[in-house]
């Protein structure tokens, strides 16, 4: 399989759905303003290098902060950069990716999936995109040696997501994977809305599956219901703006959804055991023991 580079800079756009369907195409953006538009049927690897990168899709917008990566092939999908900063993407059909997986026993295909970057898969991509720039002496690898090298580093990141096939209903492994990603096209519907009720409808709809078979299916897989992860998501969240951050109270309430400033403080007290000015109280209380020792 060979590879295509492409260089972007400052308020460059590219439609990957006029390249070439035979090759991967390597993309190494800098600047603000570059747009990159994925089509249908293609997979992605996207890794924000410095300033985060604004993701949209049918299922909502969302942010990839630096240091992460996105592995997408749910639909279309869009990529804006926010900032100056330097990013890698990865681009093919899902049909030259999961030729990539056939070649390990036993056979795996990759997932959506977005995390950390491990060490391997970062420098994997790094290496990649290194050899297709024009000004690099040194000598080039193999491409389809370092492809398939970065398809099993990504598989590495994924040992948890791909153990969730054997809790989907199916006879076969692709009956298996087609129930999972309907099931993670949910969860990440609601991961771009922690601050929304989606209504089990809408969501049921994602997955085209009724509500009731939504939620024995999702439970069954990742142990929980499609709203006791949102509203875990809610959670965390909440905590994280209250105990790490001066946002008003009223302000943090109307952010995550909430109908009045008691119902969020009551949740809050419920969930985590404490009020909302008790854990600002225990923060500045840790803060000032920080800071005596440096005055003394």
């Amino acid at each position: 399989m060979r590879t295509l580079h492409y260089s972007l800079r400052f308020g460059d756009s590219l439609d990957l759905s006029r390249l070439p369907g035979d090759a991967f195409h390597v993309l190494h953006a800098r600047g603000r303003g570059i747009q990159v538009d994925t089509p249908a049927g293609w997979m992605s690897l996207w890794w924000p290098l410095h300033g985060p990168l604004a993701l949209s899709a049918t299922g909502g917008h969302w942010t990839l902060p630096a240091r992460h990566m996105q592995v997408w092939r749910d639909g279309a999908l869009r990529c804006r950069a926010l900032g100056p900063r330097g990013w890698l993407a990865l681009c093919a059909p899902v049909a030259a990716w999961e030729r990539m997986g056939q070649t390990h026993e036993p056979a795996t295909g990759l997932l959506p999936w977005r995390g950390r970057a491990s060490r391997d898969a970062a420098g994997l991509l790094a290496r990649i995109a290194r050899d297709g720039h024009a000004g690099d002496a040194r000598t080039p690898g193999d491409p389809a040696t370092l492809l398939e090298a970065l398809h099993a580093a990504l598989g590495d990141l994924q040992v948890d997501l791909q153990a969730c096939l054997a809790r989907c209903n199916g006879r076969t492994l692709a009956r298996r994977q087609q129930t999972l990603l309907r099931l993670l096209r949910v969860r990440h519907a609601i991961e771009c809305n922690p601050d929304v009720r989606l209504d089990l409808d809408a969501l049921s709809g994602m997955a085209n599956y009724s509500p009731c078979h939504l939620i024995r299916i999702y439970r069954s897989v990742f142990g929980e219901t499609p709203t006791e992860y949102a509203a875990r998501l809610r959670e965390r969240q909440a905590w994280d703006m209250v105990s790490g951050t001066g946002l008003p109270i009223c302000e943090i309430t109307g952010m995550l959804g909430f109908e009045s400033q008691s119902a969020f403080c009551r949740a809050f007290k419920n969930a985590f055991g404490r009020t909302t000015s008790e854990v600002r109280r225990l923060r500045q209380e840790d803060a000032d023991e920080v800071r005596q020792p440096a005055a003394a």
